[in-house]
Order: C-alpha cells, then sequence, then structure tokens
C-alpha cells in the first residue's frame, strides 16, 4: 500500500455537498448527507466516533448540540459525538481531533463533519457573527469586521512593499480558474484581470475579488488506521502523516508585526518537522484564502516567496495548477465558497481527491505524493495545518 504502514490513520471515506445557498435545506440535511456519502465511499464502514467542526451554527442557525442532532440523522445514534470551534479553522480542529483520537487508541475509526450554514441569518447580523472570531472588547465592540481588518492588512501590505493596489489580483484569478473543474464550487467561472480591477469596493483597498462569498455546504471525511480497512475499500489510501495546531495573539493591534503570521510559521515548521518533510517536498498546497491577502501573507511565511514577492510568483505562473508548487486546487474559499468553519473539512476532501487521482476535471498533472491542508481562525489568529500522504 505504497509504503504506508498498519498504524498509519487513512482516509477510508469523504462525501461533499456542493457549496452554494442552499435554501432549501437545513443544518442536519446538509451534514447528514455528507457523512452518508463518507461512509458509502468507505466500503460501508462506520465510525465510533463523530467530530463536528462548525463556527457559527448556535448562532445564525439557533441550533447547538450537534453532536446529537447529526448522529441521529445520520442513523448513528449512540456514539460519541461533540462540537469543536475555532472560528473558521473549526474544520480543521475537528479533523486534528480525529487524529489524535485514533493515534492514541481511545477509537478505531472517527468520522469528522464540517458544516455551516449562513444564510439561515441574512444582512449585518451575519458579519457581526462572524466577527466573533476577532477580540471582541477590542475590536468587534468598535465595529471592525472580519472585513475590515483583511483591508487594513492590504493596505499596510501595499505601503510597506510600495505595490500597486490591483497587486494580489493573480490569487483571485488562480483560484476562479481552478474551481471550473470543480462540480461542487460555487463559482466554477475564470476570472480577468480587467474583471478583478473592475470589481466593486468593499473597505478600501480590498475589493469584492479580494474576498470569498460565505456559503452553505458540509464535507466529511471518515478515518481509520491502515489495518482496518474494509476489503471492499477500492481506492488509493491516503494518510494523514502530521498534524498541527498554533495560535497568536488575537487583536491585530496587540502583534508586533500583523503581516508576520507568527501561527502560520510556528505551525508549518512543526507539521514539517513531524512528517520529516522540508517545504520543497510537497507538490501542492491548500492555503486558506478567505481573503487574497491571507494567502499572499501565508506563503511569504512558510517561505515559498520574499515579502511582497507571493502575488509576483503567482503572476508569474509558480502557483498555478501547472506551476511548480499549485495552490487552491479546486477553486479554495474564493471560487469554491467560504464555507467557514467547514472549510478545513472540505480542503481536506479535495487534497485527497487530488492525491487519489479522482478529482476529475480539477485533476492536477504530475504523480502526486503530498499535500499541505491549511485552516485559517480569523486573521492566522488559530491556525490548523495537516499534511495528507498517498
Amino acid at each position: 500500500m505504497n509504503g504506508i504502514q498498519p498504524d498509519d490513520v487513512v482516509i477510508a471515506g469523504l462525501g461533499q455537498t456542493p457549496v452554494g445557498e442552499h435554501w432549501e435545506r437545513g443544518v442536519r440535511d446538509l451534514a447528514a448527507a455528507a457523512m452518508l456519502d463518507a461512509m458509502q465511499d468507505a466500503g460501508g464502514m462506520r465510525p465510533q466516533a463523530v467530530y463536528i467542526g462548525s463556527f457559527l451554527t448556535s448562532m445564525v442557525s439557533r441550533q447547538a448540540n450537534l453532536g446529537a442532532l447529526l448522529t441521529d440523522q445520520a442513523g448513528l445514534r449512540g456514539i460519541e459525538s461533540f462540537t469543536i470551534e475555532a472560528a473558521e479553522a473549526s474544520g480543521g480542529a475537528a479533523l486534528r481531533m480525529a487524529v489524535l483520537a485514533i493515534r492514541s487508541g481511545f477509537v478505531d475509526s472517527a468520522m469528522v463533519v464540517g458544516v455551516e450554514k449562513p444564510t439561515d441569518m441574512v444582512g449585518e447580523e451575519v458579519e457581526a457573527a462572524i466577527a466573533q472570531s476577532a477580540d471582541y472588547d477590542y475590536e468587534g465592540m468598535v465595529g471592525v469586521t472580519m472585513t475590515t481588518q483583511a483591508a487594513l492588512l492590504k493596505q499596510r501590505y501595499l505601503h510597506k512593499y510600495k505595490l500597486g493596489k490591483h497587486a494580489l489580483a493573480p490569487f483571485a484569478l488562480i483560484a476562479h480558474a481552478n474551481a471550473v473543474g470543480n462540480p461542487r464550487a460555487m463559482y466554477r467561472r475564470a476570472i480577468s484581470q480587467a474583471m478583478y480591477e473592475g470589481s466593486g469596493m468593499l473597505s478600501t483597498p480590498l475589493n469584492l475579488m479580494d474576498m470569498a462569498p460565505y456559503a452553505d455546504g458540509a464535507a466529511a471525511l471518515l478515518l481509520t488506521r491502515a489495518s482496518l480497512l474494509p476489503k471492499s475499500f477500492t481506492h488509493v489510501p491516503v494518510r494523514v502523516t502530521a498534524s498541527s495546531n498554533a495560535t497568536d495573539r488575537l487583536a491585530l493591534h496587540d502583534r508586533p508585526d500583523p503581516l508576520s503570521f507568527s501561527a502560520v510559521a510556528h505551525s508549518f515548521n512543526t507539521v514539517l518537522e513531524k512528517a520529516g518533510l522540508s517545504l520543497h517536498q510537497l507538490d501542492f498546497l491548500e492555503v486558506d484564502d478567505a481573503f487574497t491577502m491571507y494567502a499572499a501573507l501565508s506563503l511569504e511565511v512558510m517561505g515559498y516567496a520574499q515579502g511582497g514577492k507571493s502575488a509576483e510568483l503567482a503572476a508569474g505562473g509558480y502557483f498555478a495548477r501547472d506551476g511548480e508548487l499549485p495552490i487552491l486546487t479546486m477553486g479554495g474559499r474564493k471560487a469554491r465558497g467560504n464555507v467557514l468553519g467547514a472549510n478545513g473539512v472540505y480542503q481536506a476532501a479535495e487534497a485527497c481527491l487530488q492525491l487519489r487521482g479522482e478529482a476529475g476535471a480539477a485533476q492536477l498533472p504530475g504523480n502526486l505524493q503530498r499535500a499541505l491542508v491549511q485552516a485559517l481562525g480569523g486573521p492566522a489568529a488559530t491556525v490548523v495545518m495537516h499534511i495528507l500522504e498517498r
């Protein structure tokens, strides 16, 4: 099994609902659909525990106690289940919890579910709820939102590196180009430089194409030990080689340098060390692009570009699907849709499809072996990363 050892944690099954505005479907329906698909994909295997990543459900959908709700809906009544909250990194944190549970020996199989339905609330209330991933006492209370935070970061970034206001366009263009081949993406349409430059302003200098659109969706992964994969398992096994979590000061103004995503650097270095890899041994990256600014800062602090140079590399094709190091291979948050707390699970499912060679029209070329999956809570206040290998 390609060097996979019996005790390795592997992804046995995955399920994803299309990302979009699901006005006709509720949280339980979306989540159960993904869970049932994951069990079917795993050859009928059932989990011993379910860990749920969700950020807004208790606030926006008025539904807490998801562990009981979703296990009942998916026909898994009676098993261990609860929700993990780490803002937009909740799905990534739930995946880490499942990996740790299996490695500890307390469970042999675990399901990770990421679910979010921001359309259950409309208008300013949604933005106010999402702003709770920042420091409420010093940021949210005075009206600072995640959008204005990203705008402040972009303004500082452009000034520091003497860049034009459209410098980050390549990240949006890459995301939309890659989403064309993803049947579950919200926006399966490539965009041009002119479209980026002509988009409306959200918060100067941040424009509409710099921000990922909020969307509904659910994704699920079923994890187990390699030795316990059922005989009916027919996919290329993908293992979770390493996992890491790091945090930074919550409020941007408390950080020595807001443009240095130090928690990203710490999490990245830790996950590479645990996997015994160097940064150049990864075949593609599913970085977090809630805002184009976040993708740029993450790539730079991870060491893939010098400060202020990541967009230049992106424009030159380095991070394109046929480039040296592809990113956002199925659209990222920007074009697939920003499923907030479920994002980390979608990323892992998409990376798994790429490594299996089952990504269809979105499949990357070449012999893929390793991928990095990154989930950010807020402006990198919480960072969860995983390395997946086939």
